[in-house]
C-alpha cells in the first residue's frame, strides 16, 4: 500500500531540473513532462499532470526476446500498481509475425516496465509523493525531498555538447530511396509510408545536461527523460500514441508539418498554408483512417469517432497537423490487448500497415528500436497514457553511441527534396543542442 506526502512548490520547472540532477546515481528513473501545455493553450486536451516521475524499481519486467506482450499482460495482472515503461517499435514482429534484420547500435531491451519505489506527480505546483509504507517512513520521504532540493542543476560554466554527427543516408541517397518508395506507391503496394533516417555519433554526452538543453529549446507535451542502467532516452515528443481515461481511448496522430516564423502575421499565414495543404491533408486523413481501424478492434460497436480532423497545433520550431480519434471500451477490457491492437502507431508506419512495415525494414538501414516506439505510464486503476518516441536522442553510455532519427510520410504527392528538408526541420532542435 502506498502512502502520500503533499508539498507546495514555488517553481515547478526548477523542481523538475533538480529531479533530473538527482537521477544521476539512479539505475531506474523516468521523468514525463507535459511542459504545462494544458495551461498554455486550451487546444491541448486530455492532460492531467504537469509532470510525473518514477524513482527506482521495486519490481520490473525486462524482455529482450519474444512474447513481450504476453509477459507484459502477466506482469500487469500480478502488479495492479503504478507502472512506467516503454515499448520498442520492433514489437511489430510479434504483432504481425514480421522480422528485423537491420543493425541495432543501441541495444535497448524490447520492452521495459517497472513498479517504482517512489512516484512523484504535480498538478498546479502541488507535488504528491507516493511511497510504499513498508519501504519508507514519512521522515525518510522528507529526507528524500531534501536531497532532491540540494541537487541543483545550474548552467554555470556549462557548454553545450559539440559532437560530429554522421548520417546513414546522404541527401542523394535519401532522395533516391524516396523515389523507390514512390514507385511502390505507383504500383499500388502502399498508399503512404513513414520513411526515417538516422543521425549518429561515437561520442560521450552528459545525458542530464543534454535533456535539460533540449527541453529548453523544444518544450513539448510529451517530453521524457528515461534512464535504464547505461541507456538513456531524451525525448521532445509532441505526439500522443494512446491514452485511456476510464472507458475512453484517445489517439492523436500527427501528420503534417510546417516551419514557424518569428513574425506573428507570417506565422499565421504558415498555419493557414498547412491547414489548407492538400498533400498534408491527404497524409493526415489516411493515418486517421488507419487509427480508426486499429481502435475498432477493441472498441464498443459504433463508438469510434473523429473528435478533431486537421487540428493545427503550434510548437517552438514547427506547426503540426494533429487529429484526435476516440473510442469506447468495455469496463473490463484487457489494456494490453488495447495497446497491442493499435501497435505500432499508424503515424510511424503507413498504409496498408503490414506492407508498409515490411518496406520500412527493407529500405531503412538501422533497426528503429525505441525510436518510433512508445513511453508512458499505467495507473493502479488501469488507465494509461503513452507517447510516440520522435524528436528524441537515444544514448548508450557504455558504447558511447549517440543516435537520433527523423522521418516523414511519403505519398504519391510528395517531392523527395522537400521531404528531405522537412526531415531536417524536425531535427532542428536536436541539431541546435549539438551545435
Amino acid at each position: 500500500m502506498r502512502n502520500k506526502v503533499e508539498v507546495k512548490i514555488a517553481d515547478g520547472n526548477n523542481f523538475k531540473r533538480k529531479l533530473l540532477s538527482f537521477s544521476r546515481n539512479l539505475k531506474r528513473f523516468v521523468l514525463l513532462d507535459s511542459n504545462s501545455f494544458n495551461q498554455k493553450n486550451t487546444n491541448f486536451t486530455y492532460y492531467k499532470y504537469d509532470f510525473l516521475c518514477a524513482i527506482n524499481a521495486k519490481n520490473e519486467l525486462l524482455v529482450t526476446d519474444y512474447k513481450a506482450f504476453s509477459k507484459l499482460n502477466d506482469f500487469n495482472k500480478l502488479n495492479p500498481e503504478w507502472r512506467f515503461g516503454f515499448l520498442t517499435y520492433d514489437l511489430k514482429n510479434e504483432v504481425e509475425e514480421l522480422t528485423s534484420n537491420n543493425k541495432d547500435h543501441l541495444d535497448f531491451p524490447t520492452i521495459h516496465f517497472f513498479i517504482p519505489e517512489i512516484v512523484i506527480h504535480a498538478i498546479n505546483n502541488l507535488v504528491t509523493i507516493l511511497y510504499f509504507e513498508d519501504d519508507y517512513s514519512e521522515k525518510e520521504v522528507y529526507n528524500l525531498l531534501e536531497k532532491i532540493e540540494k541537487s541543483d542543476l545550474t548552467d554555470e560554466n556549462y557548454k553545450k555538447e559539440q559532437i560530429k554527427l554522421n548520417q546513414r543516408f546522404n541527401k542523394k541517397e535519401y532522395i533516391h530511396t524516396v523515389n523507390k518508395l514512390k514507385d511502390h506507391i505507383q504500383k499500388g503496394d502502399i498508399y503512404e509510408i513513414n520513411f526515417c533516417h538516422e543521425f549518429y555519433s561515437q561520442n560521450s554526452i552528459d545525458p542530464v545536461r543534454t535533456f535539460d538543453q533540449l527541453n529548453k529549446i523544444s518544450p513539448t507535451p510529451f517530453s521524457c527523460f528515461y534512464k535504464i542502467d547505461d541507456k538513456y532516452l531524451l525525448s521532445a515528443s509532441p505526439e500522443r500514441f494512446l491514452k485511456k481515461i476510464n472507458q475512453k481511448i484517445v489517439s492523436q496522430p500527427i501528420k503534417g508539418t510546417i516551419k514557424r516564423d518569428p513574425d506573428k502575421e507570417k506565422d499565421n499565414i504558415l498555419k493557414e498554408k498547412l491547414f489548407n495543404d492538400p498533400k498534408e491533408r491527404a497524409e493526415n486523413v489516411m493515418i486517421v483512417d488507419l487509427v480508426r481501424n486499429d481502435l475498432s478492434r477493441t472498441a464498443k460497436k459504433g463508438s469510434v469517432q473523429v473528435e478533431e480532423l486537421y487540428g493545427i497545433y503550434s510548437f517552438s520550431q514547427v506547426h503540426q497537423m494533429i487529429s484526435t480519434v476516440t473510442s469506447g471500451v468495455e469496463k473490463d477490457k484487457n489494456i494490453v490487448e488495447i495497446i497491442k491492437n493499435a501497435y505500432p502507431m499508424g503515424s510511424m508506419t503507413g498504409a496498408p500497415k503490414v506492407r508498409a512495415m515490411t518496406l520500412i525494414e527493407q529500405y531503412e538501414k538501422t533497426k528503429r528500436g525505441l525510436y518510433s516506439g512508445s513511453v508512458g505510464f499505467i495507473t493502479p486503476e488501469n488507465d494509461f497514457d503513452f507517447n510516440v518516441v520522435i524528436r528524441s536522442i537515444l544514448y548508450n553510455e557504455s558504447k558511447k553511441y549517440v543516435s537520433f532519427t527523423v522521418g516523414g510520410a511519403i505519398t504519391s504527392l510528395c517531392d523527395p527534396e522537400n521531404e528531405y528538408e522537412e526531415s531536417l526541420l524536425k531535427a532542428a532542435a536536436i541539431l541546435k543542442v549539438f551545435n
